[in-house]
C-alpha cells in the first residue's frame, strides 16, 4: 500500500467556498495544495495561481528542430546526389518548405507528449488522498502540513464551508 501524505483533505459543495479555502490557506503560507474538481474550474485556477506550464518550451524546442530538421536534410540530399532539373538551382529553399513543416508537426507534436509526460512524472500526486465524490460534484482541497498544523487546518476549512474535513497520514 502506497504511503499517505500527511495533510487534511476537505470537501467543497460550492466554488465560491473553495475559492475562499484556497486563497485563504496560500495566505497562511500553504503553497502545495491540491485540488480536486469534476471540470475545469477558471475560478479554482485563478485562486491557485500556479505558473504556466514548461510544456509549451519542450514544443517550441521540438518544433524548431524539427524545422531544422526538415531543411537540413534535404538539403544534405541535394547537394549529396545532385541531379539538375530545368536549369534549377541544386540547393532551391522552396521545394523543400513542405517537409520542413511536415517535421516541424512531427516533431512539436512528439515532444509535447514526452514533455507531459516528463512533467507528469516529476510532480506525482501518489500519497495524496483521493474521494471518488471529486469527479462528481464536489470539490476537493488537499492541504499537505505537519502534524501539528493539522487542527489549525482543519478548524479553518470548516470555518469557510466545508462540508466534509478528514486527516491522513501520520
Amino acid at each position: 500500500m502506497a504511503k499517505v501524505m500527511s495533510g487534511v483533505l476537505g470537501s467543497f459543495k460550492y466554488e465560491d467556498d473553495a475559492v475562499e479555502a484556497i486563497t485563504g490557506l496560500k495566505a497562511r503560507g500553504f503553497r502545495d495544495l491540491t485540488v480536486y474538481s469534476a471540470a475545469p474550474n477558471h475560478h479554482l485556477e485563478d485562486a491557485l495561481d500556479h505558473p504556466v506550464s514548461k510544456v509549451r518550451l519542450f514544443t517550441l524546442i521540438g518544433a524548431l528542430t524539427g524545422c531544422a530538421s526538415g531543411f537540413g536534410m534535404t538539403l544534405w540530399m541535394s547537394y549529396d546526389w545532385p541531379l539538375l532539373v530545368g536549369g534549377k538551382p541544386i540547393g532551391a529553399i522552396p521545394p523543400y518548405v513542405v517537409l520542413a513543416f511536415e517535421l516541424t508537426i512531427l516533431f512539436g507534436a512528439l515532444s509535447t507528449v514526452a514533455g507531459i509526460v516528463i512533467l507528469s512524472v516529476m510532480k506525482s500526486l501518489k500519497g495524496r488522498p483521493y474521494q471518488p465524490s471529486f469527479s462528481d460534484d464536489t470539490i476537493g482541497i488537499f492541504v499537505p502540513c505537519a502534524p501539528d498544523q493539522k487542527a489549525s487546518v482543519r478548524k479553518f476549512l470548516q470555518e469557510v464551508g466545508s462540508e466534509e474535513v478528514s486527516e491522513h497520514g501520520a
